[in-house]
C-alpha cells in the first residue's frame, strides 16, 4: 500500500501542534462543494439501521444506479468503494499480464502486488501534457490480458476521448479493459466521454465512484458495470454485506431523486472552472513552477530544480494548509505536487503562498 495518500492530516497537525481543524487540505480530491445538503439528515435519520444487517448484494442500491443510467441491474455491482473492485478484479479476471496507464494512482499496481501479478506501466510525459500515446499503448495492450486506465488520471488530471478508448477496446477484444472513471463526473466532457453505457463490449469494466463527486468517502461506496458474463464472472469473488448500512441509506437516497443529481453535478462543473481559471490567472507569471492542464478540480505542477515536493509541502505546510507530494507516483520526480482546489479565498491563499515560497 502507498505511503502518503493525500489527506494526512494529523501528521501535519502533529507537527506544527495544532488540531486538525486548524489544518486546510488541499491534498484528497474531493469535491470541493461539500456533500449534499441532504446528506447528513438521511444519515442522522437511518442511525437506527446499524442494529439490523443490511442488504447482502445492496441490491437497491443497483437498481438505483441502473435506473439512473438506463442499464440493466445484471450489468451492475455495488461495491464497498472502487477500491474493492481495483483489488478484487486481477483475481476474478484471473489476470497474467497487466498495462497501467501511468504516472497514475498507485491502487493499481499495489492490486496486483497484492496477487503476484505482473504487470508494467505504460507512462505518459511531461512535454506531452501527460497526454496518452494512444498507438503505444496499443501496442504494449498486445502483451496484457488486463489494462487499467483512470480517466480522468489522478494526479495528471489528462483525460482520454471515448473515440481513442473505443479504438483501444475494440482493437484488443481479448485483452480487459477496466476504466475508472471515479473522477469523471467532475470533467466538463463527462457525458461524452463515459463508457458506463457500453456495457456491449465484452472487455469493458467501467468503474464510478460516488465517494469523490458527493464528497462521501467515508461511506465507501462505488459501482461497476460490464457485460453479464463479467458480472456474473466478479461476483464469485464478492463479500455479502460488505457495504453498510448507512452507506446504502445515503446512495439509495441520491438515486431516489435523480432529478437532482445532474444539476449538482453540472453546480460543481461550473463552480470548478471559475475557480480553478481564477487560481491558475493569479500564478500566470509565477516562475519557478509549471502547472498542467487539468480536467478535474485537481492541479499537477512541477517545480523547478532547485526546488523538491519534500521542501515546498513542508514550507506551505507550515501555513497550515496540506497539498499532495507526489514523488511517490511511479513515473513522476520528487519535483511534482498536487493541489485540490477549494473555496475561493482559501483558494487565493495557496496562490499566494505560492508566490511567497517559490
Amino acid at each position: 500500500m502507498i505511503i502518503g495518500h493525500g489527506g494526512n492530516k494529523k501528521d501535519l497537525a502533529k507537527t506544527l501542534g495544532c488540531t486538525i481543524n486548524d489544518i486546510i487540505d488541499m491534498s484528497s480530491n474531493l469535491n470541493p462543494l461539500g456533500p449534499p445538503e441532504t446528506i447528513e439528515k438521511v444519515i442522522c435519520e437511518n442511525l437506527v439501521k446499524i442494529k439490523s444487517l443490511p442488504e447482502p448484494d445492496a441490491v437497491t442500491m443497483r437498481k438505483g444506479f441502473a435506473r439512473f443510467h438506463g442499464l440493466d441491474v445484471n450489468n451492475v455491482i455495488a461495491g464497498n468503494g472502487t477500491t474493492w473492485f481495483i483489488y478484487t478484479l486481477p483475481m476474478a479476471l484471473g489476470s497474467k499480464k497487466v498495462l497501467i496507464l501511468g504516472p497514475t494512482y498507485s491502487d493499481y499496481k499495489d492490486a496486483c502486488l497484492m496477487h503476484n501479478i505482473r504487470f508494467q506501466h505504460c507512462h505518459t510525459k511531461a512535454s506531452d501534457e501527460f497526454d496518452p500515446d494512444i498507438d503505444q499503448m496499443s501496442q504494449m495492450a498486445q502483451e496484457a490480458d488486463t489494462v487499467f486506465i483512470c480517466n480522468p488520471n489522478n494526479p495528471t488530471g489528462s483525460i482520454i476521448s471515448k473515440e481513442k478508448l473505443e479504438y483501444l477496446i475494440s482493437k484488443h477484444e481479448k485483452t480487459v479493459f477496466i476504466i475508472d472513471e471515479s473522477y469523471l463526473p467532475f470533467a466538463e466532457q463527462a457525458n461524452d466521454t463515459s463508457l458506463v453505457l457500453n456495457t456491449d463490449y465484452k472487455n469493458l469494466i467501467v468503474l464510478s465512484s460516488m465517494s469523490k463527486i458527493f464528497r462521501i468517502p467515508g461511506l465507501r461506496t462505488g459501482f461497476l458495470s460490464a457485460t453479464k458474463g463479467l458480472v456474473e464472472k466478479i461476483m464469485t469473488y464478492y463479500q455479502p454485506w460488505s457495504i453498510n448500512a448507512l452507506a446504502q441509506a445515503v446512495i439509495n437516497h441520491i438515486f431516489s431523486h435523480p432529478d437532482r443529481i445532474e444539476p449538482f453535478y453540472q453546480k460543481t462543473r461550473d463552480y470548478i472552472k471559475t475557480e480553478k481559471h481564477h487560481f491558475l490567472n493569479r500564478l500566470k507569471s509565477v516562475q519557478g513552477i509549471r502547472l498542467f492542464r487539468s480536467n478535474t478540480y485537481f492541479i499537477l505542477g512541477c517545480l523547478s530544480d532547485q526546488t523538491s515536493s519534500n521542501k515546498f509541502c513542508r514550507r506551505i505546510g507550515q501555513h497550515r494548509i496540506l497539498i499532495r507530494d507526489c514523488s511517490n507516483f511511479l513515473g513522476l520526480s520528487d519535483q511534482y505536487v498536487r493541489f485540490s482546489l477549494k473555496e475561493r479565498d482559501i483558494n487565493e491563499r495557496l496562490a499566494d503562498l505560492i508566490k511567497q515560497v517559490l
